[in-house]
């Protein structure tokens, strides 16, 4: 499979806004999208200084690429999320975004039990996570509303998960999952509306791209 080993903030400074791809660095002063907030490679620093008129395209390109980074994704299974968005009823956009923050390792971040998708990612490879009492080590997996999810009780007795419920109370639950800190687990209570996805990813240009 491939894999992403050059510097992450490159992301954020391609697209140029924060991803938050590393979580609470992001939020401080180590942030590199703060120290060089401009594209990267050579001629990076002065093309934001060239005003030109952004096509179509491009502007497609971006929204889908953003979305991609956000999630974590490459781009044969993003193009497979599309696909399978088209299929369902309703408007394939809304459908790309409700399948992408459904995903298990978006939820476990989404339930304040990984600081970022990339941590959670890597959680669920190792094993530590359980779904309806299950043990699960791909976070590709789609949940549906009903399904849990779980800290596995073999992994409750490290370090991490100790200190996890005092970490993962500072972080707001989206209301469609509910989460449970004694017990180290979370429900997906219903699908997730428009409203509660990140406002910045523009799921109609996403559309535009792979409808050309």
């Amino acid at each position: 499979m491939a894999k992403y080993r050059d510097a992450v903030c490159k992301l954020c400074r391609r697209e140029g806004e924060k991803l938050f791809l590393k979580g609470e660095r992001c939020m401080t002063p180590k942030c590199a999208f703060d120290r060089r907030g401009y594209a990267p490679g050579q001629h990076g620093k002065s093309s934001q200084f060239k005003r030109k008129r952004e096509s179509d395209y491009n502007r497609q390109l971006r929204a889908k690429q953003k979305a991609r980074r956000i999630y974590g994704i490459y781009e044969r299974q993003f193009r497979r999320y599309y696909e399978e968005a088209l299929q369902r009823r309703g408007l394939t956009g809304f459908n790309l975004l409700q399948i992408l923050e459904t995903r298990l390792d978006n939820i476990i971040y989404r339930l304040g039990f990984a600081d970022s998708r990339a941590q959670a990612r890597l959680l669920v490879t190792h094993g530590h996570f359980t779904v309806n009492g299950r043990r699960v080590d791909v976070p590709s997996m789609i949940l549906g509303v009903g399904d849990k999810v779980a800290v596995r009780e073999g992994s409750r007795s490290r370090t991490y998960f100790k200190d996890l419920p005092a970490l993962a109370e500072s972080r707001t639950v989206l209301p469609w999952l509910e989460r449970d800190l004694n017990n180290l687990s979370g429900t997906v209570v219903r699908l997730p509306e428009r409203s509660e996805i990140d406002g910045n990813l523009h799921e109609q240009l996403i559309v535009e791209y792979y409808s050309r």
